[in-house]
C-alpha cells in the first residue's frame, strides 16, 4: 500500500499534532500518520489525497480550489530541493527520520513556507516550530 499525498500537504504533516477540522478528519489523519510513521511509502498526487477525503464531500469544500493546487506546485518545488528530489505526480518515496528532520528544520527556517501564505492554519503551525515540533505525531523509522 502506499499513502497518496498533495505536495502541500507533505508541509502539514510535518506539523501535525492531532487537531483538524472535524473530529471524521482528525481520525483519519491519525490514521495516515500513523502508516507513515510505520514506513509505508507516498506517493505524490495532483489534486485531493487521502487526507482530503473526509472534506470532499462537505459543502464549500476548499481541496479542488486553484489556490490549494498553487500550494501544491510551490511546495513540490520547495520540498523536493530539501529532499533531493524532484517532486511531481506519481513521485514514489518513503519518508526516513532524516528526511523529516531536514525538512522540520527548513520548516523552522522558513525555507520552505512559502506554500503556507494564506493558510488558515500558518500561524498554528508557526507556533509548533517555534515548541521545537512537541507533541508532532509524524515520526518514521530511519
Amino acid at each position: 500500500m502506499t499513502v497518496s499525498i498533495r505536495a502541500h500537504h507533505l508541509l502539514c504533516i510535518l506539523t501535525y499534532l492531532g487537531k483538524g477540522y472535524s473530529t471524521r478528519f482528525v481520525g483519519n489523519y491519525n490514521r495516515i500518520v500513523k502508516r507513515i510513521n510505520s514506513g509505508e511509502p507516498l506517493l505524490l498526487v495532483e489534486g485531493p489525497d487521502e487526507i482530503c477525503g473526509p472534506m470532499l464531500g462537505e459543502e464549500g469544500c476548499h481541496c479542488h480550489n486553484d489556490s490549494v493546487r498553487d500550494r501544491d506546485r510551490i511546495a513540490a518545488v520547495e520540498i523536493g530541493k530539501v529532499l533531493g528530489l524532484h517532486l511531481n505526480a506519481d513521485t514514489s518515496f518513503v519518508l526516513t527520520a532524516g528526511q523529516l528532520a531536514d525538512c522540520r528544520k527548513a520548516f523552522a527556517q522558513g525555507t520552505i513556507r512559502s506554500a503556507c501564505s494564506c493558510c488558515e492554519w500558518a500561524e498554528f503551525c508557526s507556533d509548533i516550530a517555534r515548541n521545537e515540533f512537541g507533541g508532532c505525531r509524524l515520526a518514521p523509522p530511519d
